[in-house]
Order: structure tokens, then sequence, then C-alpha cells
């Protein structure tokens, strides 16, 4: 049997899930009212039953997201919308919290990202604890991610496209010591985007005002074959607040790279049905990026982050190689702008944006002139155009069928099989009288046939027998639309497959201790780990009254090693260095055995952190 493999696409609201399912994807996830990692993408209920409705007629997935961590106070509301969720037909939960493994809940389960995915033995222990799947955390090497699928028959999902938290899934208290917003608990206010001066703690400043956490974007399309061969099953696109634009892009970027990948293994297969051909080229340059990146995926290296700005750059343009009276000429000549553009610079200055608003040959006008200069990177975060395109953009996903006709002195029976062998008939029990032209009547039932219309089926082959038996046109059009809409509801009726796995009690966690960090924050959760193996849990940090003197972020990430300032090659920055934004200030502490950076809250006078 083929293994199946899964584009995963976000949805914000059922209007993005229905263009992330037109567009190609084959699962999307999307989140309920309450306790999903992004506040400002919940949905009802009955908004989430109405994406199911859509999506499971081309076999696509609804993956829905309770991923905060849980509260005793909460576990009953939390139980209730998970049951909510399933009778509404969601295919999967992803969940943080493992009180939520601990309900019986009738539906697959999969370990988020925000459980730190990242070890063999982490990976094998979920798999054994009942979860489906495993989410793994962005700042993985192709080579740990291979282990980790050789370690575990779950499947495993990676992310290969947008935003990267610079700190460690889960793990990260950056907004919370901040403010109230926590990114454990679906309120991240991402104070890694904000900026920040590198000091030594007693005044001096070695870089002012820079965004030295932020970070580029994910860009793993050229990477996908790879992943594949590693075992990866599920490719995901983050986004679930990014606009429609974004998602018929992105989705129908990643569905053709994914196809042209799987049509070299034919041991793996698509996850859902359907074709999907956009009408323009996507390029997900031209959508929100941060500028692109593979992160660490082939090892840990200097290059990835974004200092001066956290906004959507857009694509590269080239230079300013001249200026001119109220505009400016570009190092290429292969750059086509257009009035309406969006544009940006980024130089030693800082970063400046505009429109253009007309281009005279090579010149181009832009609306201001100010922070342009010679040698400035020239960006297009607005390509007014492309833009266009995607909101005509009316892409439909459609499924291919054939049909076949049978004609009668008794009557007509019209019956219809889509690729999937799914079959459904109707039929007409009436005199037909001898056709003067069978060979016309035959040709006018096979057009007629064919009309599938706005349905979700393309019917691209029509047999007919017995076309010596006149039939009118009108009644093979009913016998049509009846029929599609038999063929339809036969594939709702089917179910997905599914993978609810039982809990083996005897799986022990790779450890016998859980630090603050990793958040057991309910009863039910902790007794999960005190069941599976752990003898000591620390309270946890997320409800913790204070997190001054407490690591509130470990990162892969490593800025020492972003400035050619790397502890192991020679650093001309020696001594203690610290992160200051207004009041807050955070050590920087480097762990070189691991090649791993952290931030320790110095907020507020403390011996600790002096």
């Amino acid at each position: 049997m083929k293994k199946s493999v899964e584009l995963l696409a976000p949805a914000r609201d059922y209007v993005s899930a229905v263009a992330a399912v037109d567009y190609g994807a084959d699962a999307v996830y999307i989140g309920g009212a309450r306790f999903g990692a992004r506040q400002a993408a919940g949905n009802s209920v009955e908004e989430i039953a109405r994406v199911v409705d859509y999506a499971h007629r081309y076999g696509v997935r609804v993956h829905a997201t309770l991923n905060t961590l849980l509260q005793d106070s909460e576990l009953a509301d939390a139980e209730a919308q998970a049951r909510a969720l399933i009778a509404a037909g969601v295919d999967a939960l992803i969940v943080q919290d493992m009180a939520l493994r601990r309900m019986n809940l009738p539906v697959e389960l999969h370990a988020s990202t925000q459980m730190f995915n990242r070890s063999p033995e982490g990976a094998r222990f979920l798999a054994e604890a009942g979860f489906a799947r495993v989410i793994l955390e962005r700042a993985l090497s192709l080579e740990e991610i291979r282990a980790v699928c050789a370690a575990t028959t779950a499947e495993v999902e990676c992310f290969v496209h947008g935003a990267i938290c610079v700190g460690y899934s889960g793990r990260c208290f950056l907004s919370r010591s901040m403010s109230d917003r926590s990114g454990n608990r679906g309120a991240c206010s991402q104070p890694c985007r904000q900026t920040w001066d590198l000091t030594d703690g007693r005044g001096r400043r070695y870089i002012a005002g820079k965004h030295l956490l932020s970070v580029r974007d994910l860009n793993l399309s050229e990477r996908i074959g790879e992943l594949l061969d590693a075992g990866v099953s599920s490719f995901k696109i983050e986004g679930r607040l990014k606009d429609t634009g974004y998602i018929k892009n992105v989705v129908a970027y990643y569905r053709r790279v994914i196809d042209e990948a799987l049509a070299v293994r034919p041991q793996l297969r698509r996850a859902s049905v359907g074709e999907s051909l956009p009408d323009f080229a996507p390029d997900p340059a031209k959508s929100f990026t941060r500028g692109e990146s593979t992160w660490f995926f082939d090892g840990r290296r200097a290059g990835v982050a974004s200092f001066d700005t956290p906004k959507s750059v857009g694509e590269p343009l080239g230079r300013v190689a001249q200026l001119v009276r109220d505009g400016f000429r570009l190092d290429r000549s292969d750059v086509s702008l257009a009035a309406g553009d969006g544009i940006c610079f980024v130089s030693s200055e800082g970063t400046f944006g505009t429109n253009v608003n007309a281009v005279a040959g090579d010149i181009i006008r832009p609306n201001r002139m100010e922070g342009i200069a010679v040698g400035a990177a020239v960006y297009r975060n607005f390509d007014l155009h492309f833009n266009k395109l995607l909101e005509r953009s009316r892409t439909r996903r459609v499924i291919p069928a054939t049909a076949a006709v049978a004609l009668s002195s008794e009557g007509v029976r019209f019956s219809c099989t889509d690729c999937e062998g799914v079959t459904a008939c109707a039929e007409r029990t009436l005199p037909l009288e001898p056709a003067k032209n069978p060979e016309a009547n035959a040709a006018t039932v096979r057009a007629q046939a064919a009309r599938s219309g706005d349905t979700i089926f393309a019917v691209r082959d029509v047999a007919v027998t017995g076309a010596e038996w006149f039939v009118p046109a009108s009644t093979v059009a009913e016998l049509r639309r009846e029929t599609l809409d038999k063929l339809l509801q036969a594939r709702l009726a089917r179910p997905l497959p599914h993978r609810i796995l039982p809990e083996n009690p005897a799986a022990h966690y790779p450890s016998q201790r859980m630090a603050a960090d990793e958040n057991v924050t309910n009863r039910l959760a902790e007794a999960f780990y005190r069941e599976h193996g752990v003898q000591e849990i620390a309270a946890p940090l997320e409800f913790a009254p204070t997190t001054v003197g407490s690591c509130v972020m470990r990162s892969a990430y490593c800025l020492r090693r972003e400035l050619g300032q790397c502890l192991k090659e020679h650093p001309t920055l020696r001594g203690e260095l610290y992160l200051e934004h207004g009041a807050f200030r955070y050590r920087l502490d480097f762990d070189c055995d691991r090649c791993e950076m952290a931030l320790v809250d110095c907020s507020r006078k403390r011996t600790s952190c002096e």
C-alpha cells in the first residue's frame, strides 16, 4: 500500500479554508473558539462544520487546534469544545496539553509543535502514548528529522513555509515576561519582532534599536524531495493570520512542488483527490515574506536574521544604481515595476517604504525619495498586477470522473464513477422511440452527460450504449444532475481514514524529571506524566508569579553566531551580553556544547542576574 503524503494549509476562517482546498491542500488546520495557539483566528463550531462539509468532498482532512496549556478550571470547557469539534466532523485535534490525551476523546490526536518535538526518544514515546502524528520543532536539521522519522511509528509533520518562532516552540516565555499575553495561551505579543539594544548591562551599547531577535521566514520548497525521503508525511504551511491571497498563492505553489516530487516516487501518493489549475503563476516571493531562509535545515549557521525590519520586505529587485530628479535607476534591467507597486529600501540607514508613482523607461519615480540612497537594496513588497490576479482568481478544484449512459426501449440508466471508484447512478423508466440518426443521438448524449457545470466533478469520458434509442437531451441533463448529486453524497458518506490510537500505560517518558519550562499545568497532565514514569515535576513557569531570574527563551538561534562573534571562533565581544527594550533586560547565556542561546529575565534588580 502506498504511503500517503499531505500538504497541510492554514485556515483563519471558512473563506480561507475554501481557498486552501480549492488551490490544492490535502488538509487544513483551523482554530476553534478557544484554546488555540492563535486567539485571533478562532471560529465557532458551526463555522468549522461548514469547513468540514466542504473539505470532505475532496477527501481533505480538517485538523482543529486545541494547543494551549490548560488550567484545572478550564478542563471541563476544553473537553466540551473538543467533543463539539469532533461532533462537527474534524479529523484530528492538535494538542499541547496532555490533559486532552486523558479525556478519552474519539478522535485522532496530533502532538503540537508546542510540545517541543525534536528528539527520537520523545517522538517514540508520543507514538506509544497514542499520538497518531508528531509535529516537529522548526529548528531541526535534515539529519535530525531523519532520525526522528526512523524512531517513531507516528506520522511526522514538518513546517516548510512561513514565519519562524525564534525560541523553541512551547518553551518561550518572553511575551509573558513582558506583558499579560502568553504564547502558550494563544496570545503571543511577538516581542521578538521589536527593536532591541545589545549592551554589556552596565550602560554600554554595542548595537541600538535593531530587530535582533527577528528572523527570516522559512522556505523549504527546494528540499521537499529530501524531506519525503527522510520519512516526512505532512508538509505544513504557517499562516493562520494571513490573508486569502497568501493562501491561494503559497498553497498553489507547494501543490506544484509536492506533485513534482511525488511523480518520481511511485511508492508515495497524494492524500486527497482533485485537480486544481490556478489561473496565475504562483510565486511565494510575491506574498508576505520577511526574506527567505532554510533556518537550520543544513545545520546551525549565520544569515537567518532580519535585523532591519520585522515586516514583509518582499521580492528582491536589485540595488539603487543612480539617483535622478524625483526618481532612481536600478542596477538591473530585467525588473518590471508599475505604478501602484509597493517598494522598500534597506540600507545602513534603516528600512524605508514607499509606492511607485510612475515608471518612465528605466527611471522609477516613487511617491517620496526620503531614505533612498545609491547602493540601497530594493524590494517589492506589493505587486499590484499580481495581487489583482489573486483577487480575480476563481480556481475550481475538480474530481475526474467517467460516465456511462445505457439506453433501451424501456428507459435510461445514467451512472458515474469518480477517480477513487465511488459510483452513483440514476434511472428513468419511460418508452423510447427509435433514433433517426443513432450517431447524432450518441453525440448529443455524450455532450449533455459531460456537462458537469458548477459541481466538483469533471466528467472526462462518457460511454453510450443503445444509441439506436432516442432520448431527449433534457432527460439526460436531469439524470446527470441527479447522479452527480448522489455521487457527492456518496463521497461525503465515506469515512476518511483515521488513526485513533490507545495510550500504552507501559510507555516510559524519556526523562524522570520535568522542568518548569515543560509546563505541567493541571492535574490530568500531571497524572499522565507520573503514570509514565516521571518522578519529579517542577511548578510550571507559565503560571509563576514572576519570570525574573528564569530562562524565558531557549533557541537554536545565536546572536553571537549571527554577528560573527561565536565564542568558539575568536570573538572580540567579551564578557556578559544583555538585550534591552525599555525597562526590560535579559542576560544572554550561551551553551556552546549544545550550540544554543538563552535569555534570562533580569528586568528588575536581582542577585542572580548581576
